[in-house]
């Protein structure tokens, strides 16, 4: 038996309409998962389901509670494919304007540094309250969390795209190599 929070406001994501998205993830797995619409909590019964599996359906919970769509949320159930979260409060603490002005650095103009630094990592990334969520492989995992960091660290955007263009052509030269 597993449990895990998710935000009120993101219960019905997961859920889905006419319960889609939670049969998806009970049928992929083999889990049973019950949701506890007033606090949040969903128990995640794993008596008959794959340990690694029983994971997995963890992972794709705690994802749509951090903002991802149920559609980007399943890319974690391939192989290869992870997630990590990183803590705004770690880097400003208490400080709500310094989060504030973080979230809106790390999302950019009209969304345009989140999705520069997708595009280039082949990431998904989520800003949900005081956490940035990233799915993705290894590698590009790698990639975007070093971005982000150079972000909260006060790095100008001009300098993350050079820093995201110099990785990209070291991962074409490095595919080259192994020809």
């Amino acid at each position: 038996m597993r449990y895990q929070m998710i935000p009120k406001s993101r219960i019905g994501v997961l859920i889905g309409k006419d319960g889609e998205t939670r049969e998806s993830i009970e049928k992929s797995t083999g889990v049973k998962l019950t949701i506890d619409s007033e606090s949040g909590e969903v128990e995640i019964d794993d008596t008959n389901a794959d340990p690694f599996l029983a994971l997995k359906a963890e992972d794709v919970v705690k994802a749509i509670g951090r903002g991802f769509s149920p559609k980007r949320a399943f890319r974690l159930f391939e192989e290869d494919v992870i997630m990590e979260i990183i803590d705004l409060k770690d880097y400003y603490g208490k400080r709500e304007n310094r989060i504030r002005i973080a979230r809106g650095r790390i999302i950019g103009t009209n969304g345009k540094a989140r999705r520069t630094i997708e595009d280039f990592t082949g990431t998904y990334i989520s800003v949900f309250g005081n956490t940035v969520a990233i799915i993705g492989s290894y590698e590009g995992m790698e990639i975007a969390r070093k971005s982000i960091e150079m972000i909260l660290q006060g790095s100008k955007h001009s300098t993350i795209y050079r820093f995201l263009a110099e990785k990209r052509r070291e991962m074409k030269f490095s595919s080259l190599d192994s020809y």
